[in-house]
């Protein structure tokens, strides 16, 4: 086992290499000028004689007249002793900027990721053992709207119905003036966690409900069922387990998706998160904080992968004997 995940390990250093590369690069050659973002269109106007000598100096001074090669390897360097890095637009730290925003955003994904899961698996289960039902074709109906239709419009609907309407759960923010902070926090945390987990929700219920039927018509589960085991014992230990491979892979590619859907979900209902963030730097061409942003997502799914290989071989021992 441990051989297995120390190969993984290895298997991760270039891609992690590739992803400072691409990440760089794109931010980079991407249209737009940070100095720019930095002017005020009015005093420009005013005194259109100051703009060319200006954007020099300040450019000179950010260092962004170097080659990109030797920016790359100086990002690089100090990246590798912790440094991501200052704002262009205020000279704040990114590492710091980033870790006040980090934590609301895996809350939310977490979320999300865990709503999503754990009821698309249960309604993908009860599915499947309820096949050609009208549970079946419900469920089938409820999972294919799920996955048709983006969040944003269920945003919308959640906003004026439980927010609007029946005042039921707060539309903006991340915690009130309540007394309780985790509990206000996990009331301000329902609404976007559950509509950000409703795609995912519906394509694991699709995949759990095939895997399982998969599964379900074997050889060695009508050999256990033949045994006279329960159906309990059946579905648990013999099928689902089996039907486990394809799930936790579909699970950790959601996590991109995740992210790519909590920057919408976090603008509309003011979560205080990475992805407001993300805006802001995208508006402010802010590289050294878009960067930031842009590897740390990007290393968070590198590692939501290698947590899948790493359930895989868990999950079936064959993965990690074979050759």
């Amino acid at each position: 086992m441990g051989k297995y995940i120390l190969g993984r390990l290895i298997i991760t250093v270039p891609m992690v290499i590739a992803i400072t590369v691409v990440t760089f690069l794109l931010a980079n050659i991407a249209p737009g000028d940070p100095v720019g973002a930095m002017v005020d269109p009015m005093k420009m106007a005013n005194n259109p004689t100051l703009s060319q000598d200006y954007f020099e100096i300040r450019r000179r001074q950010l260092g962004l007249d170097k080659p990109i090669p030797v920016r790359y390897f100086i990002w690089v360097g100090q990246m590798a002793r912790g440094n991501f890095g200052y704002s262009l637009i205020n000279g704040e730290s990114v590492l710091k900027k980033i870790s006040v925003r980090v934590l609301p955003t895996l809350e939310l994904a977490g979320a999300a990721l865990l709503i999503g899961t754990v009821f698309g698996v249960a309604f993908g289960v009860f599915a499947a053992l309820r096949q050609y039902s009208i549970y079946d074709y419900t469920l089938t109906l409820l999972s294919l709207f799920g996955i048709a239709i983006p969040a944003f419009f269920f945003a919308l609907i959640a906003l004026y119905l439980f927010s609007y309407r029946i005042e039921l759960f707060p539309a903006f923010g991340m915690i009130g003036s309540a007394d309780f902070q985790w509990i206000d926090n996990l009331h301000h945390l329902v609404m976007p966690a559950s509509i950000l987990s409703i795609e995912l929700m519906g394509g694991t219920t699709r995949y759990t409900r095939t895997a399982m039927l998969e599964v379900l018509h074997s050889d060695h589960v009508t050999t256990a069922r033949a045994k006279g085991l329960s159906q309990f014992v059946v579905v648990s230990r013999h099928a689902f387990r089996n039907a486990l491979i394809p799930l936790i892979t579909i699970t950790s590619l959601r996590l991109p998706f995740l992210f790519g859907g909590a920057l919408i979900i976090e603008f509309m209902f003011g979560w205080p998160g990475m992805g407001r963030l993300s805006i802001d730097a995208i508006h402010d061409r802010d590289y050294p904080l878009l960067m930031g942003l842009t590897l740390v997502v990007a290393l968070t799914v590198l590692g939501s992968n290698l947590l899948a290989d790493i359930l895989y071989a868990f999950t079936d021992p064959r993965i990690r004997t074979a050759k």
